[in-house]
């Protein structure tokens, strides 16, 4: 079995294992990965995913023996996407999935190409200090089709997102979090640890408002700043009377200063 999930609580942390292709992207895995976060979505009790990959690499980008095995057909075979209702599976598995909620890549090693694009399909990043990402699909003349030339520029900007995407340079962790890539660099071994933290975090909070506000974000990408706003509204004004109840927790005495440890 390529993907395993372990669960602690509210916290599933998505495992993919074939580390001896790096976590290279064949059909089984995309399945797996695919299914594992759907029921993830769908679970009532999950509040916040971790996608980590085992054996040192988070993924180095679509099996390419795989791929050489394939005629120009059944490469695109099943992954079409349609002009209404919702997409099928991607070739990477999750990466066309619009999930509820918040998912945090633990990045160790290469995320690469397609394991790139499935990088900045999470919410957040943690990269090892040893981590890197790169295009590297630009030597095959493999092009980009798991949401990177959508994703990149909105989280880099496009001057840095075409740098990347035309030139397919390694992209280390540093240089990462300094350009947005990433939000977080931690030592090496200790991406996971630190992406479970945050997920634990995560579900603490009020979650219908957490993920309204996170649904909100999303969302406002191609509005105007009045149309964006009009969405903001209509989308979180129910939670506002909720919000009223963590209001008087406030006046009862917690969470003062910025404290979030007791709330």
């Amino acid at each position: 079995m390529t993907v395993r999930i372990d669960k602690d609580g509210p916290v599933w942390t998505v495992i993919h294992s074939r580390y001896e292709a790096r976590n290279a992207m064949d059909l089984d895995s995309a399945v797996a990965l695919y299914d594992a976060f759907r029921n993830f979505d769908a679970d009532d009790s999950a509040s916040a995913a971790v996608f980590w990959g085992e054996g040192g690499a988070f993924c180095a980008g679509w099996d390419l023996k795989h791929a050489a095995a394939l005629s120009g057909a059944d490469a695109l075979d099943g992954f079409d996407f349609p002009d209404d209702g919702e997409p099928p599976m991607a070739a990477m598995g999750p990466s066309r999935l619009e999930l509820s909620k918040p998912v945090i890549a633990a990045v160790a090693g290469p995320a690469v190409a397609g394991g790139m694009e499935l990088a900045i399909w999470a919410d957040i990043r943690v990269m090892e200090e040893t981590a890197f990402m790169g295009v590297y699909c630009r030597r095959w003349g493999v092009p980009l089709i798991d949401g990177g030339t959508v994703r990149l520029p909105r989280l880099v900007g496009e001057g840095r997102a075409m740098d990347l995407i035309l030139t397919g340079r390694r992209v280390g962790a540093e240089e990462a979090l300094r350009i947005g890539l990433c939000e977080y660099v931690v030592p090496e071994g200790e991406a996971r640890s630190k992406a479970e933290e945050i997920a634990r975090d995560i579900a603490r909070f009020p979650q219908s408002c957490m993920r309204a506000d996170r649904r909100s974000a999303r969302a406002q990408h191609g509005l105007s700043e009045r149309d964006a706003l009009r969405q903001e509204w209509r989308n979180s004004k129910a939670e506002v009377t909720k919000g009223i109840e963590g209001a008087g927790r406030f006046a009862g005495g917690k969470g003062r200063s910025g404290d979030f440890s007791d709330i």
